[in-house]
């Protein structure tokens, strides 16, 4: 069936925005480009997105009943042999690749006793002028060897596959809490994690604190560690350094046995530029994956950039996509790195001041059909999957229906939040935080969008960078995180992390995230090992004997966020109701607004604490349902935990069903009180 375009004068997405009306054209002609690209790609519908993206079960290494089967797409090649454990790494007849037609594909069919579970291989490719050594493509498996740490292709084709247990898996968003992790750095001692480490003894930690997903980063086979998995050069490959396919299919049967969703960072916005182990040079052209000219490298991050123009390279990304959600039951993808492909410019040195900025001409057409095919796609082979756009820009419509003239994501990330964070505490007194600003900062945000917000995600824990507490209380956590001990900058410190932190959870529109560690104020930065630190391990690790440790004050802000999920998850659907500002005065560093039956109060004050403050809030009884000042969470304890208020009544007030609610708001706090219904506690 033929997928026909859209004829309306207006998408919804402009009709949502009327300042998106000059642009309207721009914004259906991308419309269109899609359809066009979907149409070429399905055949005008004969097939479906699903079936195109089935690369992955074709090209590569294949055990069949009766044979092995090794096909890779190399159209420069002019010759082409498997060499491995099998043949003593050298080249053979039996061995050797013959072109399909005039495709470019190649293919060699091999008797079962041609290599076994566990053979190292790789492809010597022949072009005019030269020959290399080469991981496949499209290879499954890569590990590398302990003393040459040389990587190599490996044969994966276990006695026993694994099979999922928890069938059927549907994630809970209402809302979704993120915990973002790494395998590698998610254990106390100074080496690379793994798998089953991590199913462990981190699993349990997301599953007590409340998160209702992780979201894996690191996943797709890089190089160097350091990289933080952003250098991918086999992208259907889990990496080996953290263990098998098969542990990584465990571990995310567990979590989802638990409830708990798991979602990758997907780098599909460029690749590592090794030759030998990534996309770089496969068969001597280096245009085969790659934009040509100046577009081929990208200028800040010393890597690749993807020809999203090309339909064998939407077959290959496209075909990633599906790998990772039907081979390892992922839930879904956080795409890294998307402004970069959104713009000529990758967003460098751009501002993106006004709506013009979006519509200028200097946007990748390609890239913005393959992400939106790409959501398409996901949303088609698991219904219950769901997107995240890493993307600074702005960029209209990135989290919008594809129907609606959107791309497709479900949510993008509100990458200002942390910016403004960060800004705040580097360049503001305390004295001088308006609470005005930092509620417009929280709720600024497109209406038909979904945001995931965080204080802070891997970005800020990173060398060069600081994490919150540290910016808070940068040495004193050294020698002054005992308890009984803290000084006031700790003090200080400990207030405002819960309640930033509570600001951000409690103003979401689509989800919360928090970077592993993150939660109970993990001390330092990261720092993977290289050369520059003597290959240390020592700031590429969670400590979490430091949250466990009943005399410090970590464990304090670790039970804050607990109790912080879990509230936010008391009320149903709390990203949906709407966020009601109630009261907000920067003289006195006073905000509140209400959610539902939930009413958030701060004061933050740094000195100043006030009696009977008024607020006018629907007639009834309220009560203390979470408190930043308790002495459970390193407070002061002034207010008593669970204490109930009734509001005063006023006569002016009484038809619009309102009244006083007076409370006492200490410094530097935050409150959340519960409507009680009638008849209810």
């Amino acid at each position: 069936m033929i997928i026909m375009k859209q004829k309306s004068k207006f998408l919804k997405l402009v009709k949502n925005d009327s300042w998106l009306e000059p642009y309207n054209d721009a914004i259906q002609g991308r419309h269109d480009q899609v359809l066009w690209k979907l149409n070429q790609l399905t055949q005008d519908g004969k097939t479906s997105l699903s079936d195109f993206a089935d690369g992955h079960l074709y090209f590569g290494l294949h055990r069949t009943d009766r044979n092995w089967v090794f096909r890779e797409w190399a159209p420069n090649a002019t010759r082409i042999f498997l060499i491995g454990d099998f043949n003593g790494w050298k080249e053979s007849e039996a061995y050797e690749l013959k072109p399909i037609g005039t495709s470019g594909n190649w293919e060699v069919s091999l008797p079962l006793s041609a290599m076994k579970h566990g053979d190292l291989y790789k492809m010597k490719v022949y072009w005019d002028g030269g020959s290399g050594e080469r991981i496949p493509a499209w290879c499954q498996r890569v590990v590398q060897d302990d003393d040459t740490k040389i990587f190599s292709a490996q044969v994966w084709e276990p006695a026993e596959k694994y099979v999922f247990k928890k069938q059927n898996f549907r994630p809970k968003r209402n809302p979704l809490l993120i915990y973002e992790c790494h395998i590698g750095m998610a254990q106390d001692a100074e080496r690379v994690g793994t798998y089953n480490e991590f199913r462990e003894n981190v699993l349990p930690r997301i599953i007590k604190d409340g998160y209702n997903c992780i979201q894996i980063m690191a996943i797709q086979e890089h190089p160097y560690y350091g990289s933080f998995g952003y250098h991918v050069s086999s992208f259907f490959a889990a990496s080996s350094r953290f263990g098998t396919p098969e542990e990584l299919k465990q571990l995310i049967d567990e979590a989802h046995k638990h409830g708990i969703a798991v979602i990758m960072d997907l780098v599909q916005s460029h690749a590592v530029k090794n030759e030998v182990e990534g996309l770089g040079n496969l068969c001597g052209d280096p245009h085969q994956f790659f934009y040509s000219g100046e577009r081929r490298e990208h200028p800040a991050w010393d890597s690749l950039c993807f020809d999203y123009g090309k339909n064998e390279v939407i077959h290959f990304l496209l075909s990633n996509c599906k790998y990772w959600l039907t081979e390892f039951n992922f839930d879904g993808f956080r795409f890294d790195g998307v402004t970069s492909m959104l713009y000529y410019s990758h967003g460098l040195g751009e501002s993106f001041n006004g709506y013009g900025d979006y519509f200028n001409g200097h946007q990748d057409g390609n890239a913005i059909t393959y992400l939106t095919l790409a959501n398409l796609l996901i949303h088609e082979v698991k219904p219950s999957a769901f997107t995240i756009a890493e993307e600074v820009s702005g960029m209209p419509g990135l989290a919008a229906p594809f129907k609606d003239g959107g791309y497709g994501f479900d949510y993008r990330m509100a990458m200002n939040i942390p910016d403004f964070w960060i800004k705040l505490i580097k360049e503001f007194r305390d004295e001088d935080w308006k609470p005005s600003s930092i509620f417009w900062e929280l709720t600024n945000r497109r209406a038909e969008e979904h945001n995931i917000s965080y204080c802070e995600s891997h970005d800020q824990a990173l060398v060069g960078d600081k994490t919150i507490i540290f910016r808070l209380i940068d040495s004193d956590m050294y020698w002054h995180f005992r308890i009984g001990d803290e000084t006031i900058g700790v003090d200080r410190g400990i207030a405002l992390h819960k309640i930033i932190r509570l600001l951000t959870a409690s103003t979401i529109n689509g989800g919360y995230l928090n970077f592993m560690g993150n939660e109970f104020g993990h001390p330092e930065w990261i720092d993977f090992p290289r050369e520059g630190n003597g290959w240390s391990y020592k700031y590429a690790r969670r400590q979490w004997n430091l949250v466990d440790n009943k005399e410090l004050c970590y464990q304090y802000l670790g039970e804050f966020d607990r109790l912080m999920l879990e509230l936010l998850k008391s009320e149903r659907n709390f990203q949906k109701l709407p966020v009601v500002e109630v009261w907000h005065n920067d003289e006195d560093k006073v905000l509140a607004y209400s959610r539902g039956d939930l009413l958030f109060v701060y004061n933050l004050n740094p000195q100043r604490s006030f009696t009977d403050y008024g607020f006018q809030v629907p007639e009834g009884t309220y009560y203390i349902a979470l408190n930043t000042d308790s002495y459970s969470f390193g407070g002061r304890g002034i207010i008593g935990d669970c204490k109930s208020v009734l509001t005063d009544p006023d006569p002016l007030l009484k038809k619009y069903g309102k009244g006083w609610l007076r409370l006492y708001i200490p410094a530097r706090s935050g409150i959340v009180l519960r409507k009680v219904a009638k008849g209810k506690r």
